[in-house]
């Protein structure tokens, strides 16, 4: 049996660019991408911290250092310039492979730059 679970999180990164005549998918800074383990055309989850939209593409490599976050194609009518965005990607795991997983946690401030990282979501407390 496989368990699909989290295996990497840009959170609160900030929308650079929404280019609607685009081919489609999300352009990430490429430093981000390898250090969250999000891969070239890997499907990913973008959730809008500003407007509750959720949606699915791919990413795709913006220039290394430039901390760009660029929404194409249609998704570009989900999110925009300055709204932030929770990226995910998940992967199917198998039972073994659970007993050692961590997903990979990038958590950016303002110019999405890196504040930290993390392997584990803190316990919400009631």
């Amino acid at each position: 049996m496989f368990t699909i679970m989290l295996k990497a999180k840009l959170h609160m990164a900030r929308v650079t660019h929404a280019v609607l005549n685009y081919e489609g998918s999300c352009a990430i800074d490429g430093e981000l991408l390898d250090m969250s383990g999000i891969r070239e055309n890997e499907q990913i989850q973008i959730y809008n911290v500003e407007n509750g939209q959720r949606f699915t593409t791919y990413a795709i490599r913006a220039e290394e250092g430039s901390r760009v976050i660029s929404i194409n194609g249609a998704a570009a009518h989900l999110a925009g310039p300055g709204d932030r965005v929770i990226i995910c990607s998940y992967a199917h795991y198998s039972e073994a492979e659970l007993e050692h997983h961590q997903p990979r946690l990038v958590y950016l401030q303002e110019g999405n730059t890196v504040s930290h990282t993390s392997n584990a979501i803190p316990v919400q407390f009631a």
